[in-house]
């Protein structure tokens, strides 16, 4: 009963996560008239901020000390830093310019791109479908390339980096609040810079439009920081295929707002490209439940060869790996896609 309780909480912290992931387009738009680099600035800011306190609260520091004395870690952090300031800048601008449903295609190809990194750069093999899943999401971008005139850079240009994003972040293999603890604190005195800078040169949006408009942009630590706890609380308690699925929830939601809400336009060619991307998505989450099937089914089978004791052991071990490599299927493994463990930060790049 326990078990269950949890795993209802985890869903729906889940659910919350990237239901506000998904909802954060409404935000961006309230700091105007700040431009997107101000508001990336100040994301940045107050999201160290936000995350020093929490990390005051839980009182875990014993892991700065050790990542200092790793060189190239750190190397890898700044790196993280710099590609996932590219997505967030990319991000914010976007959305305030009116480019709502091509930044969801970002984040609904970002699993594709994600596998297709990882064969090309880590060489991993890929199953029929999942190959099938690729080459339909390829399609899908000649298509909407049609669609647009010229290739949908705000989509790829997204997906890539968040794809590159997670693949520094599985290998340097810290925790999510450290991890963002840690990004934030390299973004920190470059942003805090541009933020002087403009209050000398007078271009500065923060406190120039009234006390709300202040604690708006104060709040991007907030906007960054909840969704992480909730994503954070949801992969301890729900398995990771779960999870590997929730993670379309921030899209679609980003996609259903961009046409209903800001009413952006959406020409049959480019139906036919999200289509194709849906598609391959399809593929991707059936190939991945039915290889999870499959290995349940074959750790059952190996199991009962064993003592009862070591049969339970065995059981469990298999099946927990056998849904990691399902929900790493279904997100383009799923670390990367930031729908693996909670080590990830911001699966939604929002």
């Amino acid at each position: 009963m326990e078990t269950k309780k949890e795993q209802r909480a985890g869903l729906l912290y889940g659910i919350g996560a990237y239901g506000m992931w998904g909802a954060v387009p409404l935000f961006w738009p309230l700091l105007k008239p700040a431009g997107a680099i101000e508001i990336l600035a100040h994301r940045m800011v107050w999201s160290l901020v936000v995350v020093v306190v929490a990390l005051l609260v839980v009182r875990r520091w014993g892991w700065i000390r050790e990542l200092l004395g790793q060189p190239r870690k750190l190397g890898l952090i700044a790196l993280a830093a710099t590609v996932i300031s590219v997505n967030w800048a990319l991000y914010i601008w976007s959305v305030n310019t009116g480019h709502v449903v091509e930044a969801s295609l970002g984040y609904f190809i970002n699993p594709l791109v994600t596998i297709a990194m990882g064969v090309l750069l880590l060489g991993e093999r890929m199953r029929p479908v999942q190959w099938a899943a690729v080459g339909v999401g390829a399609a899908a971008v000649v298509v909407l390339a049609v669609g647009y005139g010229q290739p949908p850079w705000i989509s790829l240009v997204l997906a890539f980096s968040f794809a590159t994003y997670g693949l520094l972040k599985k290998k340097v293999n810290l925790g999510g609040l450290e991890s963002l603890a840690a990004e934030t604190a390299i973004q920190f005195l470059p942003a805090l810079g541009y933020l002087v800078w403009l209050g000398a040169a007078g271009s500065s949006a923060f406190g120039a439009h009234g006390t709300g408009h202040a604690a708006l942009l104060a709040a991007t630590g907030l906007v960054t920081a909840v969704p992480l706890v909730c994503f954070g609380a949801a992969a301890i308690r729900v398995p990771l295929s779960t999870l590997g699925l929730l993670q379309y929830l921030a899209p679609v939601f980003q996609f259903l707002l961009g046409i209903v809400y800001f009413h952006e336009a959406m020409p049959p060619e480019r139906w036919a490209g999200f289509g194709l991307v849906w598609l391959a998505l399809s593929l991707l989450t059936w190939d991945a439940l039915r290889t999870a099937r499959k290995g349940r089914r074959a750790a059952l089978l190996a199991a009962a060869a064993l003592p009862p004791e070591a049969a339970d052991v065995a059981a469990g071990a298999a099946e927990a790996q056998v849904a990691e490599k399902g929900a790493g299927a279904a997100a383009g493994t799923a670390e990367a896609a930031g729908a693996g463990t909670a080590k990830a930060s911001d699966p939604a790049g929002a």
